[in-house]
């Protein structure tokens, strides 16, 4: 039997998870350092204050309706100066909604939503758990794959 064929057979799930997690904990420590570049930015409550129809809402082929994105414009106040700024792409809003925001102390015009470090978490969670559930996958189908030699020299050897 051909050995590297056999094992591409026996690790397919190991070559599907082990670079899933590795993708998934990338994301995972994008979203942390993207969360610690605003730590220092200040939570306020910001009014929606335009919308900009950016994709319409959707079925995809399934019939599973796809939501409408929009671009976010809101106004929020600073130290008695008002400003409007674009938040960025977001399901719909309507105006005068109030959402809550992060603004750069620095600069007020930049601003973004709050992060979630629980999400954050999870998704770190996630591709660890998928990463060894890959290595343990690995380490399965190595040993599978000696059997199976061990077995072959068994039936070479006539026993």
């Amino acid at each position: 039997m051909n050995n590297v064929a056999t094992f591409f057979r026996e690790s397919r799930t190991a070559r599907f998870f082990i670079p899933l997690g590795i993708i998934i904990i990338a994301v995972g420590i994008l979203l942390f350092v993207i969360g610690d570049r605003n730590k220092n930015y200040i939570k306020i409550e910001a009014t929606v204050s335009k919308t900009e129809l950016v994709r319409e809402a959707t079925y995809d082929a399934d019939g599973n309706r796809e939501e409408a994105m929009y671009n976010i414009f809101v106004k929020y106040t600073v130290d008695g100066q008002e400003y409007e700024s674009e938040l960025g792409e977001m399901f719909e809003q309507k105006i005068g909604d109030k959402i809550n925001i992060v603004y750069n102390p620095d600069n007020p015009k930049e601003i973004s939503s709050p992060s979630n470090v629980i999400i954050n978490v999870c998704i770190l969670i996630g591709g660890i758990v998928s990463l060894i559930c890959g290595i343990i996958s690995a380490i399965n189908a190595i040993n599978r794959q000696k059997r199976m030699k061990e077995q072959e020299r068994s039936w070479q050897n006539g026993q």
